[in-house]
């Protein structure tokens, strides 16, 4: 059975994107060369909790992290640590936020300085091909419809999508049904009605669709070494034009000055 959320249930739903959206663009204002990925981590976790949430993360089938962090070639499932980001660096964070039993889900790509044109191009192909998702997330679609319009994006530039992660339904759960791939075919699977909300995910490699999965038991990286893009938005779907509760600045680059302030460990809910 896919949720079918109503009333002061898509309220919920609208409070933890919002939320959500906000820990994002708090946490893209300190990204920078010098910064750990732990100290990334942990102020992830005061900016949720000053917000009244939690993570969904922390703890999930045994997770380490408040959020995912993943570097370079790293795809997902990265954890905070002792790693400092460099200049010309392509980071990857994935955060959720639980406020009032409602899942906040999404995640976006950063480069940390200005990127090299590859790396930006790969950040724009994986919007677009977000975007594009999107776009198909209407009532009366079926899932394949979302899934194929992805992979369409992906191939038409060279690149591939990853196979083995796909999104899925979120809402009293970080991962409910269905499974929303980010390949397929049009008009397959499960058909798309208004109170459905999704998770829409493409991870877009600039090389092979290939990944392989880190001693760590939870990090995944390209095969081949080359790097990989990640987005996400929580979407809901309406009797028209889908709506992205977790609506934030996306790709972006890195301030100095927010590094700075992560290290004093400041929180504040702006």
């Amino acid at each position: 059975m896919i949720p079918i959320k109503r009333g002061k249930d898509i309220d919920g739903m609208r409070l933890s994107g919002r939320l959500v959206a906000e820990v994002v663009e708090s946490l893209r204002s300190i990204l920078a060369p010098g910064i750990r990925t732990g100290e990334i981590d942990r102020y992830a976790a005061e900016l949720i909790a000053a917000r009244g949430g939690k993570s969904p993360f922390l703890g999930y089938r045994g997770f380490p992290g408040t959020i995912c962090i993943s570097v370079n070639e790293e795809v997902v499932h990265g954890i905070g640590g002792e790693r400092m980001l460099q200049y010309g660096d392509l980071v990857k964070l994935d955060v959720g936020l639980i406020k009032d039993g409602w899942v906040g889900d999404t995640a976006a790509t950063f480069p940390i300085g200005m990127g090299d044109a590859g790396d930006l191009k790969l950040i724009e192909v994986t919007q677009e091909a977000l975007w594009a998702g999107i776009a198909q997330a209407r009532e009366g679609n079926r899932i394949g419809d979302i899934s194929a319009a992805i992979e369409a994006c992906a191939q038409a530039h060279g690149m591939a999508v990853v196979r083995e992660f796909v999104g899925h339904g979120v809402g009293r759960k970080l991962h409910e049904e269905p499974q929303v791939p980010n390949y397929g075919r049009p008009g397959a699977g499960p058909k798309l009605k208004a109170g459905m909300t999704l998770a829409i995910e493409p991870m877009v490699n600039a090389g092979g669709a290939a990944v392989r999965l880190l001693a760590d038991g939870w990090t995944v990286v390209t095969a081949d070494g080359r790097r990989s893009a990640h987005f996400e938005h929580t979407v809901l779907i309406t009797k028209g034009e889908p709506e992205v509760l977790t609506k934030h600045g996306m790709a972006g680059g890195s301030t100095e000055k927010g590094a700075a302030k992560a290290r004093q460990g400041a929180a504040s809910g702006e």
